[in-house]
């Protein structure tokens, strides 16, 4: 290994970030700089390495997932989704907790965005729990934490990304369905974090929703059938948590490519936003297209400089030393496996999710694969470890996001977090050392 290459690599990078130049350009200017130092290596491989990484089938599923979510926030899709959680948990004592916890476990299955979910569901929720006596900042910490199912359960283009960072050795479809586990396991140890402090601090109870109606859900009036208003609320949320449907079962059963189904359940969206719901405006959509190739140039560019930086870090041969001296370190997978969280939830602190995925990938991946550790495993628990970071200071998006949603301080939002935190820490405690959590046996994966 070139030593000074290395260190012009790594310690390039990390000197431009202190600088504050964005993780893009650091990446960039550290790869051509290690360059100079590498006889033979010529200029124009790193730039066909960049288009390499983008020109690639499975990232079409990328633009995709990002224009759905476009056009679910711009069809106010969180509204319904609320409406269903509120429906089924909100008349229990802390509901509206409840309530936060369940629509971001619905809203993130078919978003795949943790920024998403807060600034959709952010903006209903965190007003309607406000209202009803909750801590503002508590409310915001646990809409943020709850947001960050978002990247766990599928569909998630942070996936896709992590699938062709490990080198297409990786099925999509498998990585969608191992994530359900682990998700939904979140979701659940924050009702019980809900329900425990609810006791704690009493928690308002919350109302039935239309209490008043003779029928309800489904019966008789005046000899006819009759559906109640439950069942409006009902059929309003199923048909865009539809697209989960047409994403799992598509690529499940092997009727579309992870890419395929992408693009239909877009256009599944469109249809049902434009001319079912009809909660927006044709003429709005040249918006949605220009939102959504604002957030695919940052993703595209990313991913293009961080395949260059891949290639430097292989061809002076960074992850293959880092892989000897972790095993050297113990060879104990117990041990591997807690300092690669310690360190994935650190740098998950000051770097976002997409870089990190490109980055660590290819270090972490062939250590993990010494003691037997399946690809998609840690895929799912690398995720974690970042999708942890997403609301953790000083750079957590979704937990920015969140504190402008609900226009309070990140502070006193992160000591209000703690509890939540915990939660996310034992989740990742069991998804790491418990396999089956991120196997299931559906569809032969």
């Amino acid at each position: 290994m070139n030593a000074i290459a290395a260190i012009v690599l790594i310690g390039g990078f990390f000197l431009l970030m202190a600088f504050k130049i964005p993780v893009t350009f650091s990446m960039l200017l550290a790869s051509f700089a290690s360059i100079l130092f590498v006889p033979g290596t010529n200029p124009t491989t790193m730039i066909r390495m960049m288009l390499d990484g983008v020109n690639n089938f499975t990232m079409l599923a990328i633009p995709f997932f990002i224009v759905m979510g476009e056009i679910m926030a711009a069809g106010q899709i969180s509204d319904k989704i609320v409406d269903l959680a509120n429906l089924a948990v909100g008349r229990f004592r802390g509901g509206l907790a409840y309530v936060n916890c369940l629509d971001s476990m619905f809203f993130g299955g078919i978003s795949g965005s943790a920024v998403a979910d807060v600034s959709s569901l952010g903006s209903v929720v965190i007003p309607m729990m406000e209202k009803q006596g909750y801590n503002r900042e508590f409310v915001v910490g646990l809409t943020v934490t709850t947001a960050c199912q978002g990247v766990l359960i599928p569909p998630s283009h942070n996936m896709v990304i992590y699938a062709l960072a490990a080198g297409g050795g990786v099925s999509i479809g498998q990585l969608f369905y191992a994530g359900f586990a682990p998700g939904i396991g979140l979701g659940l140890l924050f009702m019980f974090a809900c329900y425990v402090l609810g006791k704690k601090y009493n928690f308002p109870k919350g109302e039935k929703m239309f209490k008043d109606e003779k029928v309800r859900w489904i019966g008789m009036e005046n000899g006819k059938l009759k559906f109640g208003p439950c069942m409006a609320v009902v059929g309003k949320a199923i048909l865009p948590m539809f697209t989960l449907i047409i994403i799992l079962v598509g690529t499940g059963a092997g009727i579309f490519t992870a890419t395929e189904s992408s693009a239909v359940a877009c256009f599944y969206t469109f249809i049902l936003t434009y001319f079912i719901f009809r909660t927006d405006k044709i003429r709005n959509f040249g918006n949605v297209l220009k939102n959504s190739l604002k957030t695919l140039a940052v993703v595209l560019t990313l991913i293009g400089t961080a395949k260059a930086f891949a290639y430097m870090m292989t061809r002076l041969r960074i992850p293959e030393a880092i892989t000897n001296g972790l095993i050297g370190f113990s060879d104990n997978p117990y041990v591997l496996l807690l300092i690669i969280n310690v360190l994935l939830l650190v740098l998950g602190c000051f770097m976002d999710m997409a870089p990190l995925i490109m980055i660590m990938t290819p270090i972490l991946l062939p250590v993990v694969q010494k003691f037997g550790m399946s690809t998609v495993h840690f895929g799912i628990v690398l995720i974690f470890n970042l999708a942890i970071g997403l609301c953790t200071p000083p750079v957590g998006s979704a937990l920015f996001v969140g504190c402008a949603v609900g226009k309070t301080t990140l502070e006193n939002t992160a000591k209000k977090m703690i509890p939540l935190f915990l939660c996310m820490l034992l989740g990742l405690i069991l998804v790491t050392y418990i396999p089956y959590m991120a196997k299931i046996p559906l569809f032969g994966y």
